[in-house]
């Protein structure tokens, strides 16, 4: 294998549950990666000093107020020809387009396994092709939105969140554990 294609099958994989990570990886090696992992933004940096992954597997939402969007952002800068793809159990319209904006080429809702991922680096330039629906976004939907949207904003910061929305930290701790978001 040549060094260039080598490179470009190097994938980075920042997630910060560790058995998770542990899983995807096995499951991409298998397919031919050579698989790097990093938990937050300060390994990603590490990384990039010697690496340049030609793929990147982003969770949007890391330990602490970590924000996987300035993962995506500092990958996009190292090399914007990084197909990165971002997945995320709080996914908001919001969020979908910022980590676009900073340079993500897909953006997945979990669970996606191996196939979504792989499926989605395929996609990475648009089509016009989409279905287009007539359908009303309704009120609870559009509240799950402004949350998520003002969490991603907060680095999902509960109670700085609440402030922001003007609501009290434990009604928006009992929404947020009603959906159940992993």
């Amino acid at each position: 294998m040549t060094e260039t294609a080598e490179a470009e099958r190097q994938l980075l994989i920042v997630e910060d549950d560790s058995a998770f990570a542990r899983t995807l990886s096995r499951s991409f090696e298998r397919r031919g990666y050579a698989v790097m992992h990093a938990s937050n933004a300060e390994e990603v940096q590490a990384l990039l000093e010697t690496r340049s992954p030609g793929y990147a597997v982003v969770d949007l939402k890391l330990n602490g107020e970590a924000s996987g969007l300035a993962c995506v952002q500092m990958l996009h800068r190292h090399d914007p020809k990084t197909l990165i793809v971002v997945l995320t159990g709080f996914a908001s319209i919001a969020t979908a387009v910022e980590a676009i904006k900073l340079g993500a080429c897909h953006y997945l809702a979990k669970p996606s396994n191996t196939d979504d991922i792989e499926a989605a680096f395929g996609r990475a330039t648009g089509t016009t092709e989409v279905e287009l629906t007539n359908r009303s976004t309704s009120i609870k939907t559009l509240e799950w939105e402004r949350i998520h949207e003002m969490l991603a904003e907060t680095g999902f910061n509960i109670s700085e969140t609440a402030r922001r929305l003007g609501m009290h930290r434990r009604t928006l701790a009992r929404k947020l554990g009603k959906q159940q978001v992993k």
